[in-house]
């Protein structure tokens, strides 16, 4: 038998130029799952979860500095005795950057402590390899910085057990090989596969981002289902603020509106997922700062519900999802490709509008029809030219009958309290049917181009409609699918139930808007049905549309990224 040739270990080249070092904590990740670290350092991924949020309340009293790690030539010579706190060392050999909870030791010879918020393992070693790697790490760190290094220890907080990890050759090895590993993962510039069926997704807090389950699936991997890992609920909310004149300023943890110094409302900053400002609204500037350090985007619109624009923080870090959406929006191919399917999509949902929605006794079987043909021939079609007069054809035939989803009036009901639409019309609309299109379509795309946002990418650069200044294509794009069942469906409900009604209106001009009252009534119909949870028809779990249009986001991420072969778009059952 033909002896088997050893490995010969290549370090990674030292960094040079503007090449990133490798956060430690990085090392542990990568151990742990390679997706996970290629989300959260190459990509910029971070979502927070009730571990993450422990983990930095247990850190809080390692996390302040104190001590001194002197030179390691002066600790020897002078035998010092050291205990530091929160220290920061790097290294371009290594490629290597890491905060140390604790330093401990005398002269040169010194150990790193770890802290872990939750209790001592019982594996054989007493700790996981991410974790052996991460200290081991650490400690090559500090050889490098002159100390005599051999062994660490990890504290675990909640059990209060300090366990030690000797630095040995196998721990050597491994952790040499994760450094190699990652840069090379992040050289490369194309993400791990996702864990398949691992016991590791649902408590990870980045489960919602990396969908490991719904990507197997469309990956044609039909047999294995997906967990219902995806489904978490919104406790946080929009807070729209329309008074006119009046300023939103912070005082601690809340958000205050008033006018004139009398406080109109208040909402906690941690319930509010973002910020709606409708015409004049004053802002200050520590609340603004504060809105932007948590990522909480504030949207403007003017007083008659017109979207002008977000203010965000330093936005997402994923330069990747940036540069594959503008890739793929300079390839004609590409473009038609999506393009395509938001189209489709649009008249399927509109066709399952209409069949559940109409109210006359004889069904329109002649539109839905003819909804279904145009259907196909928006799945053909051969350039964006012909899919717009494809998608116009299916605008006229839903909309001539839209008036038949809406409750037909009763005979001795007064003219003022009636509803009539006749044709879609716009820019303004001429009457109340086609404001609240116009204002739930305003609505829908506030939503999506802030979801855009958060996701990484950019909301103005589109592949069905073209860029225009100040127009978020994107956001058009994607909504196409959600028209029919978040602000068509709107429409029709605020009608039908009696939630709106022709007095909330006001006309100058030739053009129509709702007042007051009535918008934030019909705000309310348009969040509610935002929360409105469904069966998803691909993975089976039931979700709201908030956490779909995520969703839906995000797969179009891992489409651009070449991970899934198609995006699939929505379509209601």
């Amino acid at each position: 038998m033909e002896p088997r040739q050893g490995e010969l270990e290549l370090p990674f080249p030292e960094l040079s130029g503007d090449q990133p070092p490798i956060p430690v904590r990085m090392l542990n990740e990568h151990v742990y799952c390679p997706r996970l670290a290629y989300l959260m350092w190459v990509q910029g991924e971070w979502m927070d979860s009730a571990d993450t949020i422990e983990g930095r309340h247990r850190h809080k009293r390692v996390d302040k500095p104190a001590g001194d790690l002197p030179d390691a030539d002066t600790a020897q010579a002078e035998r010092i005795e050291i205990h530091a706190r929160s220290v920061t060392l790097s290294s371009n050999k290594l490629g290597l950057i890491a905060r140390l909870d604790l330093i401990e030791g005398e002269g040169n010879v010194v150990i790193p402590v770890d802290y872990k918020r939750g209790k001592r393992p019982h594996t054989a070693r007493g700790v996981y390899d991410p974790e052996r790697v991460q200290l081991c790490a650490q400690g090559l760190l500090l050889r490098e910085h002159g100390y005599v290094c051999e062994e660490g220890a990890i504290y675990y907080v909640e059990s209060r057990e300090r366990v030690r990890v000797p630095f040995d050759e196998e721990l050597l090895a491994l952790t040499r090989r994760a450094i190699a590993e990652l840069r090379a993962m992040a050289a490369g510039g194309r993400i791990p596969p996702p864990l398949e069926d691992s016991p590791k997704c649902p408590r990870c807090s980045l489960v919602t981002i990396c969908l490991p389950d719904e990507v197997r699936w469309l990956q044609q991997q039909p047999d294995l289902a997906p967990r219902p890992l995806a489904v978490t609920r919104h406790e946080a909310l929009p807070l729209y603020v329309q008074q006119h004149n009046a300023k939103l300023s912070k005082k601690g943890e809340v958000l205050e509106v008033s006018k004139d110094d009398n406080v109109l409302a208040t909402a906690r900053i941690g319930e509010v997922s973002q910020v709606v400002l409708m015409g004049n609204v004053y802002v200050t500037a520590p609340c603004l700062a504060e809105l932007m350090q948590r990522d909480i985007p504030v949207t403007w619109h003017s007083y008659g519900g017109w979207f002008h624009g977000h203010t965000v923080g330093n936005g997402h870090k994923n330069v990747e999802l940036r540069t594959a959406q503008y890739r793929a929006s300079f390839d004609e191919r590409a473009c038609l490709r999506l393009a395509r399917g938001f189209v489709a999509a649009k008249i399927a949902n509109q066709r399952t509008l209409l069949r559940r929605n109409w109210k006359p006794e004889d069904r329109p079987e002649r539109a839905i029809a003819d909804l279904k043909r145009i259907q196909r021939q928006a799945e053909r079609a051969e350039s964006l030219d012909a899919l717009l007069g494809i998608e116009g054809n299916a605008a006229a035939i839903y909309f001539a009958h839209f008036r038949g989803m809406l409750r037909a009036a009763a005979d001795d009901e007064p003219m003022v309290q009636r509803f009539d639409f006749t044709q879609r019309n716009r820019r303004p609309p001429t009457d109340p049917v086609n404001a609240m299109l116009s204002f739930a379509y305003t609505l829908l795309v506030r939503t999506l181009t802030v979801t855009l946002q958060a996701v990484g990418f950019d909301p103005f650069r589109g592949f069905y409609h073209q860029p225009r200044y100040g127009r978020p294509a994107l956001a058009l794009d994607l909504m196409e699918p959600f028209r029919p069942l978040l602000a068509d469906s709107v429409v029709v409900q605020v009608i039908n139930n009696g939630e709106i009604h022709p007095t909330d209106f006001v006309s100058a001009a030739g053009s129509v808007n709702l007042t007051q009252d009535g918008r934030k009534r019909f705000i309310a119909a348009f969040e509610r049905r935002l929360g409105h949870e469904i069966t998803h028809p691909l993975f089976g779990y039931r979700l709201d549309y908030r956490r779909l249009i995520e969703l839906q986001a995000r797969l179009l991420g891992r489409h651009l990224l070449g991970e899934l072969p198609d995006y699939p778009n929505f379509t209601t059952r």
